[in-house]
């Protein structure tokens, strides 16, 4: 097992001539929840947690709004 002389993590005997480039880049944008938040914003939530907090706080206001909606769709 000898590493690669340019990259100590990458070994000899991993082969990816075969590899298909971007074979998962769809599943993984389907499955993936990110979101940038601009630096004005993001100055008053220091972690995930804190915008989770923040969004759920929210949510009786979106709910309310979404029954409003719907009732007069009907």
């Amino acid at each position: 097992m000898k590493a690669m002389p340019n990259d100590p993590d990458m070994l000899e005997e991993y082969d990816f001539s075969k590899g298909v480039k971007g074979k998962y880049v769809k599943r993984y944008a389907e499955g993936a929840n990110i979101v940038v938040i601009d630096p004005d914003v993001a100055q008053y939530f220091p972690d995930h947690d804190s915008v989770n907090e923040a969004l759920r706080s929210l949510l009786p206001i979106v709910k309310r709004h979404a029954k409003k909606i719907a009732g007069q769709l009907r």
